[in-house]
C-alpha cells in the first residue's frame, strides 16, 4: 500500500532521515521503533505530508503522492494521528466524532438557508456513525462527556474514532501509547487488532513499548540515524546484532532506552 523510496528530509545540515526505504503491505499492521531520534515521527510526517522531503519518493497503492498536502492525502484514506492527541476540548466527545467527515452540506452558506432538510439527514447519520463508533470502542458512556475532560488514554481512543469516521484506509499511529495506564493501552491494542481483521484497516505504529508492539505488529521495521537498520518479526529484530548497537549495546527490553 505504502512504498517510501531513498526518502531523505534535511533541516540544514542536519539529515534526520537519510535514505529511508521500506514498504508497507495492504492489510498489515507494522510497527516501527528505534532509539531516540532515529528519525522515525520525521519520516510518518513526509509520508503523511507534513512536511515535504528533500528527496526521495512516497507512493500509494502505485500513485506518487509525495509533498501532497495532508487534507488531500485524507481524501485518499491516509491519516496520521499524533503523540499528543488533537481533539475539540470544549465540545463533546461524540461532536468531535460528526466534526471529521469533510463535504458536509451545513459547510456552505446557501445550504444553511435553502438546504436544511439535507443537514438535517446528513447529521442524522453522522450521529448513528457516531454512536456506532463510540460502540465498537468500548467508550458510549463518554459520549456527552466534553473531550477535554478525557485522561490520555480516552483522547487516544478518541482519535483513532475519528479515524473511523471517514473509512480511512491506512492509519499513522505516533506514540500511541504515551501516557495511557496498561489497561486502556489494552483496549486500544484490541480496537486496533479490531479495525485491521474486520474492516481491512492497514496500520504503522510508532510505539516504545515492546509487549505493545510484540502483541499487534507483524512485521516490525527498526530504524536508527534516519535510516531503516532491520525488518523482521519483533523477535528477529531483537536478535539483531545492528538492532542492539543502535540501542546503546543494551538490547531490546520491554522499553526502549529514553
Amino acid at each position: 500500500m505504502i512504498e517510501v523510496k531513498d526518502v531523505a528530509k534535511a533541516f540544514g545540515g542536519f539529515r534526520a532521515v537519510d535514505g529511508a526505504t521500506l514498504k508497507i503491505d495492504e492489510g498489515s499492521i507494522t510497527g516501527l521503533i528505534g532509539p531516540n531520534g532515529a528519525g522515525k515521527t520525521t519520516l510518518f510526517n513526509v509520508i503523511a505530508g507534513v512536511l515535504k522531503p528533500t528527496e526521495g519518493q512516497v507512493l500509494m497503492a502505485g500513485e506518487d503522492i509525495t509533498g501532497l498536502p495532508p487534507h488531500e492525502l485524507f481524501h485518499k484514506g491516509l491519516l496520521r494521528t499524533f503523540q499528543i492527541a488533537h481533539e475539540f476540548s470544549s465540545m463533546t466527545v461524540r461532536e468531535n466524532l460528526m466534526m471529521v467527515p469533510g463535504g458536509q452540506s451545513g459547510e456552505t452558506l446557501w445550504n444553511a438557508w435553502f438546504g436544511r432538510g439535507r443537514i438535517a439527514q446528513e447529521e442524522a447519520a453522522l450521529l448513528k456513525k457516531a454512536d456506532d463508533v463510540l460502540d465498537f470502542l468500548t467508550i458510549s458512556h463518554l459520549k456527552d462527556e466534553k473531550a477535554g475532560n478525557l485522561s490520555g488514554g480516552q483522547k487516544k481512543l478518541l482519535e483513532l474514532g475519528r479515524t473511523m469516521m471517514v473509512d480511512a484506509k491506512i492509519v499513522f499511529l505516533d506514540e500511541v501509547g504515551a501516557g495511557v495506564n496498561r489497561t486502556l493501552l489494552n483496549t486500544i491494542g484490541d480496537a486496533i487488532l479490531r479495525l485491521n481483521k474486520e474492516r481491512g484497516y492497514t496500520f504503522v505504529v510508532i510505539e516504545h513499548d515492546m509487549d505493545f508492539i510484540g502483541r499487534i505488529c507483524d512485521p516490525v521495521i527498526c530504524m536508527a540515524e534516519g535510516k531503516v537498520l532491520a525488518e523482521g518479526t519483533l523477535d528477529e529484530i531483537k536478535a539483531n546484532e545492528q538492532v542492539i548497537e543502535a540501542y546503546l549495546g543494551t538490547g531490546l527490553k520491554n522499553k526502549e532506552p529514553a
